[in-house]
């Protein structure tokens, strides 16, 4: 992969139909990144059911207002499991916020969870515990064995609260019916 095009940061990953890993089955992961050096995303249709956000900020020694009560913990991805990231609308900014395309941001500081928890936060935001990470060239040899598809998000699919449905909304935003997909690569 030369061409920095064809790098997937701000697309989204969807796992095709036999993905074999089980912490992938039918995920949706947000490219945060993806370069010669790897790639890294976050999965944006599971919730971790053994915390909750106001537990988080209990645990960080932060106040939390009613706002904080609506908000999920996401299960990012098997990477540093105990590290936090925010993927957000791109209304709110600071010095460390990624900013992945013109829609979305990324950070990962204690300043955004307390502005979350004070109501003054980004308008649109999940919480995602752990990401997913790739070495070099590992993610395009598992999109050449099939395993991924890749198809350019919208606000409201990557922050849609439905979390049961995103991959199905998924694969049908680029005219997909997984039931019609195949996981055997082969030849014409």
């Amino acid at each position: 992969m030369e061409n920095s095009q064809q790098y997937l940061s701000g697309q989204l990953l969807i796992a095709m139909p036999g993905m074999k890993d089980p912490r992938f089955a039918k995920t949706v992961i947000y490219m945060c990144a993806h370069s010669a050096d790897g790639a890294m995303g976050l999965v944006i249709n599971k919730v971790l059911d053994s915390l909750s956000f106001p537990d988080l900020l209990e645990q960080l020694g932060l106040e939390c207002s009613d706002v904080g009560e609506r908000i999920n913990v996401h299960f990012g991805g098997p990477v540093e499991s105990g590290r936090g990231f925010i993927l957000h609308s791109s209304d709110y900014a600071q010095d460390a916020t990624l900013v992945v395309d013109g829609e979305v941001g990324l950070t990962a500081t204690v300043d955004i969870l307390k502005a979350i928890a004070a109501g003054n936060g980004p308008r649109r935001c999940f919480l995602a515990l752990g990401y997913s990470g790739w070495g070099p060239g590992q993610l395009d040899q598992e999109i050449m064995r099939n395993g991924w598809l890749s198809v350019p998000p919208d606000e409201g699919l990557v922050f849609d609260p439905d979390l049961d449905s995103k991959w199905e909304k998924s694969m049908g935003k680029i005219g997909i019916d997984p039931r019609m997909l195949s996981d055997t690569v082969g030849h014409a």
